[in-house]
């Protein structure tokens, strides 16, 4: 007989899986990610218990693989959140998202006075902290920490 306390949830046969996101940070990376706006099945959950987090949340994208600059995006976000590959339903990769040293084009400045809000310019960053994630802008030195980070949708 099955434990009625535990939820299933279906595997996936191809995709990713985004694991140990901080569930106050769910839909921002769902944001961040554009995964409002593609056709693949999506599954997510979210306030689960974690020893490493408290409560966090995951999800399970079909038929879908990030690129290194999506990567980067989960990171600013989810600087503790894992990517398990997944073909023929099983996790043939594991990857650890890591935050660069560098931001460059992913992430908006907070200080509307920057020129990076005014003109056509690339926003650049030097990370500051990457386990609780700050950011300081390359042309007018505004800090940015985690909580306040705004990206560019993909």
């Amino acid at each position: 007989m099955k434990d009625k306390t535990q939820l299933l949830v279906s595997a996936i046969k191809n995709g990713t899986v985004i694991d140990h996101i901080p569930a106050k940070h769910l839909f921002k990376v769902i944001n961040i990610l554009g995964l409002d706006k593609i056709e693949s099945q999506i599954t997510f959950g979210t306030n689960l218990s974690s020893d490493k987090l408290g409560s966090k949340a995951i999800i399970k994208i079909s038929d879908l693989y990030f690129e290194d600059q999506d990567i980067n995006r989960i990171a600013l976000v989810a600087p503790h959140a894992q990517l398990n590959i997944i073909k023929d339903y099983e996790v043939v990769e594991k990857k650890k998202v890591a935050v660069p040293d560098e931001i460059v084009g992913i992430a908006k400045c907070m200080n509307p006075k920057c020129i990076t809000n005014a003109e056509s310019v690339v926003t650049k960053f030097t990370v500051l902290s990457k386990s609780d994630v700050s950011l300081r802008c390359h042309y007018c030195e505004k800090i940015t920490d985690q909580d306040h980070i705004k990206m560019y949708s993909s």
